[in-house]
Parts: C-alpha cells; structure tokens; sequence
C-alpha cells in the first residue's frame, strides 16, 4: 500500500492506506484536543479563530493560529519536498520517509509532551500539526489526490456528492466506480471515528494521556514493516514463477 505506485496502484491499496492513516489522524485528533484543548489534525478552525482575533486588533495573540496553520503547511511543503528529491531512487520507497518522520514526531511527542504541555502547549499543537500535514500530503500524493486523512470536512462534501449521482444513472452511468469511492469515505470517517474513540479511551480510561500517541506511531511502524514484508514475499513469489518458467521450457 505504500509501496505501489501509478499504474500498479488499485483500490484496494488505497482502502488500506485510508483506513490506516486516518485511524492515526483519529487518535492524534483526540489525544491532541484532550491534551491542550486544540485541534491538531486540521487547520479550519484556527483560521477562523485567526481571522477573529484580526477583527478585534488583537494580532500579537493572533499569531499562535498563523503559527499552526503554517506548521500544518511547513509538514505538507517538507513531506512533498522529500518525495520529490528522492523520487528518482527506483530502489527507495520515498513514501516511507515522510512516514518515518511523522512516526518519529508522534513518538517524541508521547515521551516528552506531558512534561513539556503545561508550560509550552502551542509547540505541542505546532508539532503535531506539522505531523498530520506531513501525512496528510504523502498520502495525497500516493494516492493520486483520491485519499486524504486528516479532515472529515471535504469528505462529508465528496461523501454527499457522489451519494447524489446514484440517483442520476444517465449522466452518471459508472455506477461501479462511484460505489468504491462512496466505500472509500464511508472507510476513511469510520477510521478516524474509530481512532478518536481508542484515543479518548487511551489518554482517559487507561491514563495514558499523550502517550497515547506512542500507539498512533506504532500503527505507522507495524503497516510500514507489514507492507514491506507483503512486497517482499510477492517480489520473491514472482522469481519463483519465473525460475520454474524458464526450468520447464528447457526441458
């Protein structure tokens, strides 16, 4: 799933990619709210909040929402950037470095973040928003711009949409592709429904608290040695093929 690319990519590698990614989206979104009572998956409402407190004059205590709203922007500039230097490396998987760094993030922030929180409760929302805009833009870009993870907002869009086109069969006769991508959304938002509600359990129930994010970068981790592992044992079944090809037609 993070490996294929182009034309070798299906449906189905992007409905595991999907599930996935948001399933962490959702519990960082969680765990990052419970934590410092701020979104950090998504930058809608601190734009808004941004846009307020320029009405009232108060551009000093502004600036803390341009800085997230700018660190959302700096993850996704800096995760398209590295795609883009190392993707001429037909022997690396460049997806597997923004994915890295967005594990490494997590996993720093769940060591350190409910030492740091108190006192410095914008870098913890800064960070991880850097994060989510890291993966949101790899898996915009691996995806061909079909699976985004982070925000539900544009989803209940398309969701609502392509819903509406069933009813239309004449001008919208492929009934087929419309019903995968309608199970593409249904997938993503029950994923990340799915992570908030592991989340508040993880940082509640359990008292995790920011450590919660240790299992968001595991869940990276495990799919990343997963998926190399699947790619691996396919590579190897398809030289196996092609030995006992070549052994039958000699002889």
């Amino acid at each position: 799933m993070f490996k294929h690319q182009g034309k070798s990519r299906t449906f189905q590698h992007n409905l595991k990619i999907a599930s996935i990614l948001s399933l962490v989206a959702g519990i960082v979104n969680v765990a990052g709210f419970l934590a410092i009572i701020q979104l950090t998956t998504n930058v809608t409402g601190h734009f808004a909040q941004f846009m307020f407190d320029v009405h009232n004059f108060e551009f000093w205590k502004g600036t803390v929402y341009l800085l997230y709203i700018f660190s959302f922007l700096w993850g996704a500039f800096i995760s398209s950037f590295l795609i883009e230097i190392f993707k001429e490396n037909k022997k690396l998987n460049v997806f597997v470095i923004p994915t890295m760094i967005e594990a490494l993030i997590l996993l720093s922030v769940a060591l350190v973040g409910d030492f740091i929180k108190v006192e410095y409760p914008d870098l913890i929302a800064c960070v991880l928003l850097f994060a989510m805009g890291l993966q949101n833009a790899y898996v915009t870009k691996i995806s061909n711009a079909i699976v985004r993870t982070t925000h539900l907002t544009g989803l209940f869009t398309d969701l609502g949409i392509e819903i509406s086109h069933l009813f239309f069969p004449k001008t919208h006769p492929h009934k087929a592709h419309i019903k995968a991508t309608i199970k593409m959304r249904i997938y993503i938002i029950a994923f990340f429904f799915i992570g908030g509600i592991a989340g508040n359990i993880l940082y509640s129930t359990f008292g995790l608290k920011l450590k919660t994010l240790a299992i968001a970068a595991i869940i990276l981790l495990v799919s990343l040695f997963y998926d190399d592992l699947l790619f691996r044992l396919i590579k190897t079944q398809e030289r196996i093929k092609r030995i006992r090809k070549k052994a039958l037609r000699s002889i």
